[in-house]
């Protein structure tokens, strides 16, 4: 037989037409874009002239050719120079492609990704290297260690940034587990806050003893000390004790909100699993309610359904029964996003891909960075809250009953 279905692993790469189609075109527009650059340049310095009236900003050249790693492999840029005769030392740098960029930006961010999905820093360059071409260059695993420690003080610097101008209604608060080397266990304190516009961004991370209060406490008072003086609305988190101390000491005036993703598997874990569907079904009862009073009466049922043969699963759920409704008195818009902690349940599930694939997370301060950076990566495409033009009513005290906002008429009527 001539013909075979087998392929050839060890058969040489060849070139794809399309892909050199592709980064050709991507080589001539970024080509127009720099010329364009450099045109708008020299027009907004046509002004400066020479003793001798010529024209004091003309171009010089180009520097030297030099590639730049993008999703499309190797791009050959040439930027063009500027050669000032009126001795104010003018200079052209094109914002399009800085001085010593040698990668674009999402090759910067899937980095990060990678190595919370499990890469080793010696894998790399075999991993990237149908997305940059077979050679990979610049990605060894050197390269990468030396980005490690860029992150770290990134997330250093990050740490120490000023909170003077920042408001939050809601915040977000959970600890997370990772395995560190020697058998370590690191407890991460993340919170994600809301700002006034809907915005959700990362508040704080940092690693604390198991969730105490005391770790807590440290975590809020440091954002207290760096300019966050107006207390959030309303915190969500788990049953925690810790955090909830911790709240209830520097922040005294913010609302507490359990989460139900964390409370229904609570309560689900004291159950057989036969049972576990109904009673889940009578929990979703719960808090789909329309108002604080059906949930009330949704809350009652199932503790008096389930009560007499599960007791402990009853008792897990009847101990927190005001706080798990607290979110009637916020924008029933705002509902879905302040009844759980998901904000940081979601991120942080490929944390924990890697922990499970890697057996660890490196040291303290190279968990904590990763950390940081997949955190910051995923944030700017985290949406917005939904009903955000409610934000400005939660903030100046206006009050809600049952998610809808009160009138003057109602205020009387309830009085």
């Amino acid at each position: 037989m001539t013909n075979s279905n087998v392929i050839n692993l060890n058969k040489p790469e060849q070139n794809d037409p399309l892909q050199e189609v592709l980064r050709e075109g991507a080589r001539k527009i970024l080509a127009a874009a720099i010329e364009a650059e450099i045109a708008i340049f020299i027009e907004q310095h046509s002004t400066l002239q020479t003793d001798e009236g010529k024209a004091a900003v003309v171009r010089n050249g180009y520097l030297l050719q030099r590639p730049i790693q993008t999703g499309l492999g190797d791009i050959e840029v040439k930027v063009s120079k500027v050669r000032d005769r009126s001795g104010s030392r003018i200079k052209f740098n094109s914002s399009l492609v800085p001085p010593y960029l040698k990668r674009t930006q999402n090759i910067e961010e899937v980095l990060p990704w990678l190595y919370l999905r499990g890469i080793s820093t010696g894998d790399f360059s075999e991993t990237l290297k149908h997305l940059l071409g077979p050679e990979a260059p610049g990605l060894s695993a050197a390269t990468i260690s030396r980005l490690k420690q860029e992150w770290e003080q990134d997330y250093q610097d990050w740490t120490r940034r000023d909170l003077s101008k920042k408001r939050y209604v809601y915040v977000w608060a959970d600890g997370i587990y990772s395995n560190v080397r020697q058998d370590d266990r690191l407890c991460l304190l993340v919170i994600i806050g809301s700002d006034e516009s809907g915005r959700k961004e990362l508040l704080a991370l940092t690693d604390g003893y198991r969730e105490s209060a005391a770790s807590w406490e440290d975590v809020l008072t440091d954002l207290m000390q760096r300019g966050l003086k107006i207390a959030p609305k309303l915190a969500i988190g788990d049953g925690a004790l810790g955090f909830w101390k911790a709240v209830a000491k520097i922040w005294p005036n913010t609302d507490q909100q359990r989460c139900w993703v964390h409370k229904t598997a609570n309560v689900l874990e004291k159950l057989p699993k036969a049972v576990q569907p109904k009673v889940k079904e009578a929990l979703h009862n719960i808090w789909q309610a329309e108002t604080r009073e059906e949930a009330y009466k949704a809350f009652d049922h199932c503790i008096e359904r389930f009560e007499p043969k599960y007791p402990k699963a009853m008792e897990c759920l009847g101990k927190d029964k005001s706080s798990m409704l607290a979110f009637y008195d916020y924008p029933a818009e705002n509902w879905q996003h302040i009844r759980t902690t998901n904000p940081i349940e979601s991120v942080f599930a490929t944390v924990r891909l890697r922990t499970t694939k890697t057996k660890n997370c490196g040291n303290h301060a190279t968990t904590l960075a990763m950390t940081f950076k997949l955190m910051v990566t995923a944030q700017k495409k985290w949406l917005r809250l939904r009903g955000c033009n409610r934000l400005a009513d939660v903030i100046t005290g206006v009050k809600f009953v049952n998610g809808i906002k009160q009138t003057e008429d109602q205020k009387q009527d309830a009085a």
